[in-house]
């Protein structure tokens, strides 16, 4: 029979599973905490908007505090613990993940993902050839630094020059990979330069097992989850994971349960813990994993959440680039924020409450994240805005931290 699991139970096993189940660490934070965070995030999303701070680095302050950002890059792009993958969009993951996500590779190179790439690719393979041929004589290479890039012609490689697109294909196939400098330059370099030998040597999983690792992986990184999650965590294809999904029931290796107001079932990973309670205080990145599902943080929390970047000023709700409010095991704020480097100012441009939380709660504790993460991302201050039906509290609960 399937377990039945009350709506508050299900957000608690979720946070528990994401980091959030126990106190922050004390004093320095090193290499050691975001490696355990790491594992048990499985990635990071990248994204190259810097409103606040790159994304990747939010994930691991929302659950540490503050620490050195540049520990991230150092593990990541100096030491070579981590690699940049395309799993939940572009991510860093650790290196030993790469076995399991060759099977993408491989449906790439037949043409079966990233078919506008594929088509082009194979319009002029000699190009390409050539292309890698200079990666691997020259090193990590922007598509400009190449000796023939190839600028847009506006005939047969779209928007981007040819360099750059031949430059993504052999991303995409494996053949090369990704590092970045410290401001966020991508630059391609073979993937054996990149990800040890002692993985690449690795036996390639076959298909099966390695959709079933990956889910597995996602399972225990949300605790409990929809199938549709499942498939969305390391972006797996949809139909054969699906199958997959029912195969690891049978084996017991998933447990599928009934989650209270769901229309479809759930599935728990049989490690995953069932806390008490939850007593966190984060902001949150719009790509940080708890909240990138949109359906999923409505089916969980009953909060209606969506990035207006692309929005018109004029028609937006809460403001550009919106940080939701965790706080216990709800979601009960948002506040938009904007780092303001040369001002040394964190701009809280619009500040929000959810409706049923307490606005002097949610104030106290969101000013006492606002400070912290000004304190991670450089500027002294924080400066409250004007909008939001928080302002007032979180303006005077800020002034008290400052004096």
């Amino acid at each position: 029979m399937s377990e039945e699991i009350s709506i508050v139970q299900a957000r608690r096993i979720a946070l528990h599973a994401q980091g959030f189940g126990g106190a922050r660490p004390k004093g320095r934070i090193d290499r050691r905490h975001l490696r355990k965070t790491m594992r048990r995030l499985h990635l990071l999303q990248l994204d190259s908007v810097p409103v606040v701070i790159r994304t990747q680095y939010m994930p691991l302050f929302s659950r540490l505090g503050p620490y050195r950002s540049e520990l991230l890059d150092e593990i990541a792009y100096d030491d070579g613990e981590w690699f940049e993958a395309w799993s939940h969009e572009a991510s860093l993951l650790p290196v030993e993940s790469e076995p399991w996500l060759r099977w993408s590779k491989d449906q790439a190179r037949q043409g079966r993902t990233w078919k506008h790439l594929h088509a082009l690719a194979k319009k002029d393979p000699g190009y390409v050839g050539a292309v890698l041929d200079e990666v691997k004589a020259r090193g990590a290479l922007t598509a400009g630094e190449l000796s023939d890039p190839r600028p847009r012609s506006g005939r047969g490689w779209g928007s981007r020059s040819a360099g750059a697109v031949a430059l993504d294909w052999l991303y995409r196939v494996g053949e090369l990979g990704v590092r970045r400098n410290r401001r966020f330059v991508k630059r391609f370099d073979l993937l054996e330069r990149i990800v040890p030998g002692r993985i690449l040597r690795c036996s390639t999983p076959g298909f099966e097992a390695a959709l079933d690792e990956l889910i597995l992986r996602s399972a225990r990184a949300h605790g409990i989850a929809s199938a549709d999650c499942l498939v969305d965590y390391f972006r797996l294809p949809p139909r054969p994971t699906r199958a997959r999904i029912e195969a690891l029931v049978e084996d017991r290796r998933l447990v599928r349960c009934w989650v209270e107001g769901w229309r479809q079932p759930a599935y728990r990973h049989p490690e995953a813990m069932r806390p008490r309670s939850i007593h966190a205080a984060a902001l949150l990145s719009p790509f940080d994993p708890v909240v990138w599902n949109r359906k999923r943080i409505r089916a969980l929390f009953g909060f209606d959440y969506r990035l207006e970047i692309y929005t018109p000023e004029a028609k937006r709700r809460h403001g550009y680039y919106v940080l939701p409010f965790l706080l216990g095991d709800r979601l009960v704020g948002r506040f938009d924020l904007k780092t303001d480097q040369e001002a040394g100012r964190l701009r809280v441009l619009s500040a929000h409450v959810e409706e049923g939380a307490a606005p002097g709660t949610v104030a106290a504790a969101a000013a006492r994240e606002l400070v912290q993460l000004a304190r991670f991302v450089g500027p002294a201050r924080v400066v409250v805005g004007r909008r939001g039906n928080l302002v007032a509290a979180l303006r005077k609960e800020v002034a008290a931290l400052a004096d």
